[in-house]
């Protein structure tokens, strides 16, 4: 099912950032994901929400190329890129941040960084500084081992070393998973900047209400299919997906 309520489309003309046409995909030949339907533009935060099991990360990682997609189509600006290994998406302007396992705990703040700019070594100087700004805390850290961080401080740890790339679309999954909500706030506030500063952004999450009220489109899965698709306020305001998916 999806809401009357038009979401948010973009310039006029505009050709997505990222579209995708009824996904199918799985794991050891069964599907997880059964006709997926998203589509994002440049300026835009897109959370996908949903209960266990639904698919969300299991999208994430068909985008990322992580996943065999067996039927459908995703679109990167216009250009088809399902089943592309990760390390061509990277080059074509995307960057993915898993939910686990996504620093280095033996290197320095600064070491994990220069990780993520291994595709362009000579933006180094210039992309640490704009890291930096989104994330103040990690230039005061940056000869600490990441190890030693608190979670909070590791997730912006992965997310500045994705940004390194210089992506046009940040997959996200679960950024704030286990974090306290002071960090899972501030989590949500580094989001709407990096966006705001020219990123698409793509994430799953499982807070769901306060994911979605900094969302610009939201898509709620249900059994690897659509349930709900419209912007982040209509879908918060609709008492079917408070009802069924919100807890409320």
């Amino acid at each position: 099912m999806t809401s009357n309520t038009s979401p948010k489309a973009g310039p006029p003309g505009a050709t997505p950032l990222l579209c995708a046409r009824d996904v199918h995909g799985g794991y050891g030949g069964m599907n997880i994901l059964n006709g997926v339907e998203m589509t994002l533009h440049a300026d835009e935060v897109g959370v996908i929400v949903g209960p266990n099991g639904a698919g969300k990360s299991t999208m994430l990682k068909a985008v990322f190329g992580l996943l065999n997609v067996n039927q459908g189509e995703i679109l990167l600006k216009g250009e088809p890129i399902h089943n592309l290994a990760p390390n061509q998406l990277v080059k074509r302007g995307m960057g993915f941040v898993p939910q686990e396992k996504n620093v280095f705990p033996s290197l320095s703040v600064k070491e994990n960084l220069e990780m993520g700019a291994y595709l362009k070594p000579h933006n180094v100087k210039r992309m640490l500084e704009q890291v930096y700004e989104f994330f103040p805390p990690l230039k005061e850290k940056r000869h600490q081992s990441a190890g030693e961080l608190s979670g909070g401080q590791r997730q912006m740890v992965a997310m500045g070393r994705a940004l390194m790339a210089e992506p046009t679309l940040l997959l996200l999954d679960e950024p704030t998973a286990g974090l306290s909500p002071l960090y899972m706030n501030e989590i949500f506030d580094r989001v709407k900047k990096i966006n705001a500063a020219g990123v698409g952004i793509l994430m799953v999450e499982q807070n769901a209400k306060q994911a979605l009220a900094i969302a610009d489109k939201g898509f709620v899965l249900a059994a690897g299919q659509n349930r709900f698709t419209d912007t982040g306020a209509a879908l918060l305001a609709d008492p079917d997906v408070a009802r069924s998916f919100l807890g409320g």
